[in-house]
């Protein structure tokens, strides 16, 4: 931008605030937990993983049937491993499909070479719990269904309560794929069955991007034993070896777990899932209303929209450059996502993140700022 003056906005270590679905902007002092150098076998490294293992398993209200496993990379890495430990090689997956990341899993099956159906459902419709009860009644051989809890290509919130229903009463295995949701939104073990979860470390927990983690029912994933097609994406190896020793197989991301644990911390003493979920949704809100204001218009209705990110239908007006739009909010402090759908040319803001109504607002203004900038008063 060079017709305003306005100031770029600006986290408390200098980076510009990150409105996407992760990484994430994090709090100073996550990031100054990272400041510090660890052994993996020193006494007080080996702690803080029992430490996060068990809050893992607590915000799942899963203590006492429930175990957690960590596991170095992205998300994907996680998920990937997920999928070849907890389905057999004799097994059947059906995969419920409205977005990206469920597409990607049945990639990872075809690399996996693991049976799989697909029920797909559009990416702006959640997935479709009429349809899971007939296919699961049709076909006896399916033995696992897997959900994406909150789809990013869109931001639409999955039933995962109605589908844990479902597959319980046709006693199959049900493995959740929360990593845009958890620790937002409730997984509770109390009220939804399921054999395995999981997340990552730097989605709505806060921390820093180099860790994912499952959460499973102990009787589960001690059959899973032989399962995995990886020597690294093994958890039941990892699961088995952290019992023993307190210590991770290969080498961990002793950093990103030391800011992991004053992640941990932050959120506990932000009211867990209702006090985080709920600075998320009053950030959804603000976002929505004030986006609408200005005339864009969301993909989703109110009644889909999760708390994490949101989709904007790109405007039409010829005078909208959209990469003048990103660049133009990058300058003013905050970056915001492309579009991932086929259903709709679209662009993505997340609110999530160590935001809060405040920096929403602030966002808000930079693009209204744009606008003024385009000469559109309106988008129409």
């Amino acid at each position: 931008m060079t017709d305003t003056d306005n100031q770029a906005a600006s986290s408390p270590s200098g980076d510009p605030y990150l409105l996407t679905p992760g990484p994430l902007t994090t709090s100073l002092t996550v990031k100054q937990a990272m400041l510090h150098d660890y052994g993996s076998r020193d006494a007080t490294f080996i702690d803080l993983n029992a430490r996060m293992l068990e809050r893992l398993v607590a915000i799942v209200h899963g203590e006492g049937s429930y175990i957690s496993v960590p596991l170095q990379g992205s998300g994907t890495f996680v998920v990937e491993a997920m999928i070849g430990n907890f389905v057999p090689v004799d097994g059947k997956l059906l995969i419920l499909i409205n977005g990206a990341y469920g597409q990607r899993i049945a990639k990872i099956c075809d690399y996996y070479r693991r049976d799989y159906l697909i029920q797909e459902s559009p990416e702006d419709v959640p997935v479709d719990v009429q349809q899971l009860d007939a296919a699961l009644d049709a076909d006896a051989d399916i033995s696992h269904v897997v959900v994406v809890h909150c789809e990013t290509t869109s931001g639409i919130l999955n039933p995962i309560k109605e589908v844990s229903e479902i597959v319980a009463r046709h006693q199959r295995s049900l493995l959740i794929d929360s990593m845009s949701a958890f620790g937002a939104l409730p997984v509770d073990a109390r009220e939804i069955q399921f054999d395995a979860v999981v997340a990552s470390s730097n989605k709505c927990l806060e921390g820093a991007p180099g860790m994912g983690f499952c959460v499973a029912r102990e009787s589960a994933i001690e059959k899973t034993q032989g399962n995995s097609p990886s020597l690294v994406l093994d958890l039941y190896e990892q699961w088995r070896g952290m019992q023993k020793t307190r210590q991770w197989r290969f080498t961990p991301p002793t950093h990103v777990l030391l800011a992991f644990d004053q992640a941990l911390t932050e959120y506990e003493v932000e009211g867990g899932v209702e006090g985080r979920g709920g600075r998320y949704r009053a950030n959804c809100d603000l976002l929505v209303s004030g986006m609408r204001e200005m005339g864009f218009k969301t993909l989703l209705p109110d009644e889909l929209q999760a708390p994490i990110i949101v989709t904007f239908h790109m405007p039409l007006n010829p005078e909208f450059d959209f990469n003048a739009f990103y660049d133009g909010l990058k300058d003013q402090g905050y970056v915001i996502y492309p579009g991932k759908l086929t259903v709709a040319d679209s662009f993505r803001m997340g609110c999530i993140g160590r935001l809060d109504q405040q920096h929403m607002q602030d966002a808000l203004d930079a693009v209204k700022n744009m606008l003024n900038h385009f000469g559109i008063d309106k988008i129409l």
